[in-house]
């Protein structure tokens, strides 16, 4: 550590402590959580989602959805709000998440936003995001676009997540989609599965290890810098 004379031994030793991978790796299927950005009768993000879902059961995994509706706007009520307190609590239980949105002005959706907005960095010790996997789609009513995809990719970054390299914007949805509601054979449809596949590969490599992935020295030095303050004032 003598060529690194800014950086304190004592937090930068624990790399080598924590990495340190599981013995056995988890057998359980891979728990994917997956949001969308309509509240219309007929969504086609909610349409997209939802074909994504059997795709990924076919692969294996368990699936569970959010419904917004009812969902407030970030700030107008309280963390407690029943619909907050749902979503956070499938946020916690997912290893792996989709993203769902229609473009809109160019853009993702208020609500597929909302729902993003209400799911802070870290609820206590607990990081409700942070080192879980990411697939971003987008569905568009006129010629293909990716500016929603590209908006999430961001927000995936910022939520500390590892969003995966595929992803897919399927082109007038309105068209993709039969009455039934199930995604019609074309190469959008081959695309989605290409995108669930990489997502379930992606999950199943990284979730017994996502603590170490996202292990990062300025946090580790904090908590090294509140212990020590702590033994100091004589509360440990």
């Amino acid at each position: 550590m003598n060529d690194l004379p800014n950086i304190e031994a004592a937090c930068f030793d624990r790399v080598n402590e924590q990495a340190l991978f599981p013995t056995t790796r988890s057998t359980h299927p891979p728990k994917i959580l997956l949001l969308y950005g309509s509240l219309r009768q007929r969504s086609f993000s909610r349409l997209l989602a939802e074909e994504a879902a059997r795709i990924l059961q076919q692969m294996g995994a368990e699936t569970k959805f959010f419904n917004p509706s009812g969902l407030p706007l970030p700030d107008d009520a309280p963390e407690t709000h029943e619909k907050v307190a749902e979503l956070r609590a499938l946020c916690a239980w997912a290893e792996g998440m989709v993203w769902s949105s229609p473009e809109r002005h160019g853009a993702m959706t208020g609500i597929m936003k909302a729902q993003i907005d209400w799911v802070p960095l870290a609820l206590g010790a607990i990081r409700p995001t942070q080192g879980k996997t990411l697939a971003v789609m987008q569905v568009c009513g006129g010629s293909q676009s990716f500016n929603a995809v590209n908006q999430m990719r961001v927000l995936g970054r910022w939520m500390r997540m590892i969003t995966i390299p595929n992803q897919s914007s399927v082109a007038k949805a309105y068209e993709q989609f039969d009455e039934a509601g199930r995604m019609k054979p074309s190469p959008y449809y081959d695309r989605v599965v290409d995108v669930m596949e990489e997502l379930t590969k992606f999950t199943l490599l990284t979730r017994d290890i996502s603590p170490y992935l996202v292990d990062r020295y300025s946090e580790r030095k904090e908590s090294h810098d509140l212990l020590a303050t702590r033994v100091q004032q004589g509360q440990l």
